[in-house]
C-alpha cells in the first residue's frame, strides 16, 4: 500500500474546492492507496489551523485523520498505527519553508509521501515548496483537475473566431501580459471593473471619485480599437460601482456572436451587492453557442451565488494561475512537473 502525497487547494471557499477534488481522492483509494492531503488556507492575510476543513471532509471520509500543527518528519511507525487511509496535513503557510521555497521543509513533507500529484492547479503560479520542490524529491504527476484545467485553458492558444476577451476586477498589473497577448488573436476585448475606470480616466474620461491607478497603459493598448469600454454604469456618490445596462446590453451582443469567449474578472464590486452586470453577463452567456470559459475568484464566487454554473463549458478554479498560464503558456507548478 503507497501513500500518495496530494496537493490540493482547499483555499476559502473551501467547500466547492472539496467537491471537485472528491473524484481525484476517491480514485487513489481505489488503487488501494493512502491519500494524504496538503493545502494551505488563508483569509485576509490570517493563517489558521484547518479544524473547520478537516470536520468538512469527514463527512465524505468519517475516518478522517487530521494532523495538526506545523508540519514534521512523519514517524516511521506513523501509518501502522492508523486504520483510516484519508490524513490531512494542517495549513502549508503555518511552515515558513512552504513560502520561502525551503529545501529542508520539502524533505520534511516528502516523507510523508511514496509519490506526489499536483492537482492544484490554481496555485500552481507560486513558487512554493509544496509545488515546485516535492517533484525534485517524489515520483510525480498531474491530478485530473490539473489536467482538465491545462487542456480547456489552451483551447484559447488556437481560438475559434469570433473570439471575445472580458477582463474586470482590480489591478491592471495583472491584467495587462493577458491584454497585451490576447490583443494580437482576441477580435475584441472588452475591459470593466474597476480597470475600466483607469482605462476611461486615462482616456480623458470623467470618473468622479473613482479609484484610478497610477499606472502607465502603453498607447498601442489604450486606444486599440479592439479594447471596448463601459458605456455606462451604476454611480454612487461619485464612485463607479458597477456596469450599466447598455454596457450589459452590449456585452450581450458580442456574445452572442462570439465563437469563444474567455472570462476573468468581475464587472462590478460583488462583495458589496453591485452584481447586477456580472449576474446580467452571466445569464446572456447561457444563451451564446460559443466555447465559454470563465475563472477568477471572485468572479467564479458570483457565478455559483447566480446558479449559472450551466452557462459554461469551463471554470477554472485558477484566478492569477489562470492569468498567468494563459499569458506565459506555462507555469512554475507545470514546469517542475517536467523534472524526471
Amino acid at each position: 500500500m503507497k501513500r500518495a502525497l496530494l496537493r490540493v487547494d482547499f483555499n476559502f471557499p473551501f467547500e466547492y474546492r472539496v467537491l471537485e477534488t472528491l473524484p481525484t481522492i476517491k480514485r487513489i483509494l481505489r488503487r488501494g492507496d493512502i491519500v494524504i492531503l496538503a493545502t494551505h488556507l488563508e483569509k485576509n492575510g490570517q493563517v489558521q489551523h484547518l479544524d473547520a476543513l478537516a470536520g468538512f471532509l469527514r463527512q465524505f471520509f468519517p475516518s478522517l485523520v487530521f494532523v495538526k500543527g506545523r508540519i514534521k518528519r512523519c514517524p516511521q511507525d506513523f501509518f501502522k498505527k492508523q486504520t483510516s487511509r484519508v490524513f490531512l496535513l494542517d495549513n502549508l503557510r503555518l511552515n515558513r519553508g512552504e513560502t520561502a521555497n525551503n529545501l529542508d521543509f520539502a524533505k520534511i513533507l516528502a516523507w510523508w509521501g511514496d509519490y506526489y500529484i499536483n492537482d492544484a492547479f490554481a496555485v500552481s503560479h507560486r513558487k512554493h515548496a509544496s509545488i515546485v520542490l516535492l517533484p525534485k524529491l517524489l515520483p510525480h504527476e498531474a491530478g485530473p483537475l490539473f489536467q482538465k484545467e491545462v487542456k480547456n485553458l489552451s483551447r484559447f492558444f488556437r481560438p475559434k473566431h469570433p473570439f471575445l476577451l472580458i477582463l474586470g476586477g482590480k489591478k491592471f498589473e495583472t491584467k495587462a501580459p493577458l491584454i497585451a497577448k490576447f490583443l494580437k488573436t482576441a477580435d475584441a476585448v472588452f475591459v470593466g471593473g474597476a480597470i475600466a475606470n483607469t482605462f476611461l480616466a486615462k482616456r480623458g474620461v470623467s470618473v468622479g471619485k473613482s479609484k484610478v491607478e497610477d499606472v502607465k497603459i502603453p498607447k498601442q493598448i489604450l486606444w486599440s480599437p479592439k479594447i471596448i469600454l463601459p458605456e455606462d454604469w451604476v454611480e454612487k456618490g461619485g464612485v463607479i460601482y458597477d456596469a450599466g445596462p447598455k454596457t450589459a446590453k452590449s456585452l450581450a451582443e458580442l456574445a452572442k456572436n462570439a465563437k469563444f469567449v474567455l472570462w476573468n474578472g468581475t464587472l462590478g464590486l460583488c462583495e458589496k451587492g453591485y452584481d447586477a452586470g456580472t449576474k446580467s453577463l452571466a445569464k446572456e452567456l447561457g444563451k451564446s453557442k460559443a466555447y465559454k470559459v470563465v475563472g477568477g475568484g471572485d468572479t467564479v464566487a458570483a457565478i455559483r451565488k447566480f446558479k449559472a454554473e450551466k452557462n459554461f463549458d469551463f471554470i477554472s478554479t485558477g484566478g492569477g494561475a489562470m492569468l498567468e498560464f494563459l499569458a506565459k503558456g506555462t507555469l512554475p507548478g507545470i514546469d517542475a512537473l517536467q523534472i524526471k
